[in-house]
């Protein structure tokens, strides 16, 4: 058995959501500069004709193939020049061995892009084991120990002017929510007036849910320490569930100080990448609740380490989850004291899930564990316009 290629198609619709459908963005690092913190949301997905890429892993003497996607441009690029001509004739059951050619050959990659494209190979060949066994991914990796899992609503791209804010977080809670993330807008650079709307934006969430419902606060590294503790202190009556990334995410040392100076828990590390990332967040304790994304940490097969190396540390593992099938693969192996909860990017979910055939979506607030063969998705194949 070995990989004879892979291979790069594009999937190609007209614009897949109304325009609009992008109500609001969220605070991003850059924002401390006038010129960038007045642009507008960036209308993914709002303009046709719409594409993405996908990865397929061809393997000799198999019609089954491994599937993984969207990738970016340039990941689609890093997997076919960079790591395709290393993996060649590797057999695809492999993957550890495979892993670490990856990995090794990519010393000036350790970390972003690089690792991204390492994780959409690992994740594809996953994908294929899982076909070839006729067997759910999550079943290889000896679950599922959960049965449903509950997804908490992340609200990227909804306004947040109060008034939408309570619509959106009723709305929700109705269709079986019992936890939600919010994204602020404004930092530093907003001033006192960013600071007093953030605070409306946390105070319209518990004035029409009320406290039976978790509140997760995402500040998308976008913060300094004096302005975190600041806010995390005018925060702390609303008891969030945890301030996500507030701090640049090779700040390690001011997360671990502002640890020290606020009540409420710090999550973080979906901008971080491998084992090794993991562990100097673990062991610096850096963060309360690890957040690494599977797509892009190095893969299913990282994840596993990343996954244990928490669970030794007491730390829980609630995984960044632009991707939802492989972040359900890793949550659903794991025990509830490892990985008790699943994120679900309400909006984001339509982009990243245009081209499958099913969409994947809780139900009733929970997502159950995954039934289907390999990563569990089916892309529009009738929808390929190229293939490199």
């Amino acid at each position: 058995m070995k990989i004879k290629d892979i291979r790069v198609f594009t999937l190609r619709s007209d614009s897949i959501v109304p325009r609009g459908f992008w109500e609001e963005r969220l605070v991003r690092p850059v924002d401390i500069y006038e010129r960038f913190r007045v642009e507008e949301p960036y209308p993914l997905g709002e303009e046709g004709p719409f594409e993405q890429r996908f990865l397929e892993v061809i393997v000799e003497n198999y019609k089954e193939r491994g599937i993984f996607g969207p990738v970016s441009y340039r990941t689609a690029e890093i997997v076919k020049t960079q790591l395709k001509p290393l993996i060649l004739g590797e057999d695809p059951f492999s993957v550890e061995k495979i892993w670490d050619i990856m990995y090794r050959s990519q010393i000036h990659g350790r970390k972003g892009e690089t690792i991204i494209a390492l994780s959409a190979v690992d994740c594809a060949l996953w994908d294929f084991i899982g076909k070839v066994k006729k067997e759910p991914v999550v079943r290889l990796l000896g679950g599922p120990v959960q049965e449903k899992v509950p997804a908490y609503a992340s609200m990227l791209g909804f306004s947040v002017n109060p008034e939408d804010v309570a619509k959106r977080c009723v709305e929700y809670v109705n269709k079986g929510f019992k936890a939600m993330k919010w994204f602020f807008r404004h930092g530093p650079g907003s001033g006192s007036k960013g600071v007093e709307e953030n605070l409306k934006l946390v105070k319209a969430v518990r004035n029409a849910v009320g406290y039976d419902v978790e509140l997760m606060l995402d500040c998308w590294n976008s913060w300094t320490i004096n302005y975190a503790v600041k806010m995390a202190k005018k925060l702390e009556r609303y008891e969030p569930a945890w301030l996500e990334e507030p701090l640049m995410p090779d700040d390690i040392e001011g997360h671990v100080k502002l640890r020290r100076k606020v009540e409420i828990p710090i999550a973080g590390g979906e901008h971080e990448y491998t084992r090794w990332g993991a562990r100097e967040l673990l062991k610096r304790g850096a963060v309360d609740i690890l957040q690494m994304d599977v797509t892009w940490a190095g893969g299913i097969t990282e994840m596993r380490k990343i996954c244990a190396l928490a669970s030794a540390e007491g730390v829980p593992v609630i995984p960044h989850a632009g991707w939802t099938e492989p972040a359900q693969c890793i949550t659903f192996s794991q025990p509830q004291t490892v990985c008790p909860m699943i994120e679900y990017l309400i909006k984001h979910s339509v982009i990243q899930q245009a081209f499958n055939k099913e969409k994947l979506k809780p139900k009733e607030g929970y997502f159950y564990a995954p039934r289907k063969i390999g990563l569990g998705f089916e892309p529009l194949m009738d929808k390929i316009v190229r293939e490199e």
